[in-house]
């Protein structure tokens, strides 16, 4: 598929974008610089990531609170049921619900540091599915969930995925985000198999800039992704080379883009990486300006 044909198949029906809370005063300026820049794009909505083990909880709420506070955006807090019991979860969500916010991306998370094998609080939620049943009890929050297209790290086979992801819908999950994937038959099939199991939720592709390529392969090793021989070839001895590597960026995010919307999808989440230039420039080659629309 063509940009031209990309273009003219017209503006997809959502966009979302997400950001990471800063870690310094430098940061957040560059941070805000993004979404002021973004916000013009008239986005479904913006996540704001939760570190693991909720090692940034009180840098997500400051940033999702100004999100609601001073921006037109609809911000959606990362919640995690890691290392905290069901009343202090319950309790975070009370407090977003409270500041303005009504959505939340519930998720696992990943134990402190990243280290070691996961294991729920003795006091705490089992399970995604069962956050988002307590969810439902605290407010009437849309919730956002996660999927793998590559199968989670954690899990024994992609067909448990696909249970795990289930469970979530029944316990209330309005749209599931993609894990990043490179490969567009990978996310395809991964649509397809749950549209087959009954999921009719959307299921949303993860779009990752790879302008830091190696920052790329420090994810993806850490989330079970596959990052392609092909892509690899592509950022070789280019470690210095920075504008040589936004080149190549824009133009696999353009070609994955339209691959992806020729297979019929029509919503996208870009992981920002808190920066604004890819994901804008994505956002107009499918025919988004502005205003919001073509």
């Amino acid at each position: 598929m063509s940009l031209k044909s990309v273009l003219s198949s017209g503006v997809p029906r959502a966009v979302s974008f997400e950001f990471s809370p800063p870690k310094t005063a430098e940061a957040e300026e560059l941070l805000w610089q993004a979404i002021r820049k973004l916000e013009p794009l008239a986005p479904a909505f913006v996540s704001v990531t939760y570190g693991a083990g909720g090692s940034t909880r009180e840098r997500t709420h400051a940033t999702v609170k100004r999100i609601a506070e001073e921006t037109s955006l609809s911000p959606a807090a990362h919640l995690t049921c890691v290392s905290a019991p069901r009343e202090e979860i319950d309790a975070i969500a009370q407090s977003y619900w409270d500041a303005g916010v009504r959505h939340i991306v519930a998720l696992r998370g990943d134990m402190p540091n990243m280290q070691g094998r996961y294991a729920s609080h003795s006091e705490g939620y089992g399970s995604t599915p069962e956050m988002i049943a307590g969810l439902r009890r605290v407010a009437a929050f849309e919730i956002s969930v996660s999927c793998y297209p590559e199968r989670h790290p954690d899990s024994p086979s992609f067909g448990h995925d696909l249970d795990l992801l289930k469970r979530k819908v029944d316990a209330g999950a309005s749209r599931a985000i993609g894990q990043f994937c490179f490969d567009t038959d990978t996310v395809t099939r991964l649509r397809d198999n749950a549209f087959a199991e009954g999921i009719r939720i959307p299921i949303i592709p993860g779009l990752m800039p790879t302008t830091n390529f190696q920052g790329v392969m420090r994810m993806a090793s850490r989330c079970g992704a596959c990052v392609p021989q092909w892509l690899s070839q592509l950022y070789d001895g280019l470690e210095q080379n920075l504008e040589s590597r936004r080149i190549i960026a824009a133009a696999v995010m353009a070609e994955q883009v339209a691959e992806l919307r020729s297979r019929g999808f029509d919503q996208f989440h870009f992981y920002t990486l808190n920066q604004s230039d890819l994901t804008f420039a994505a956002c107009r080659l499918l025919g988004m300006t502005s205003a919001g629309a073509a």
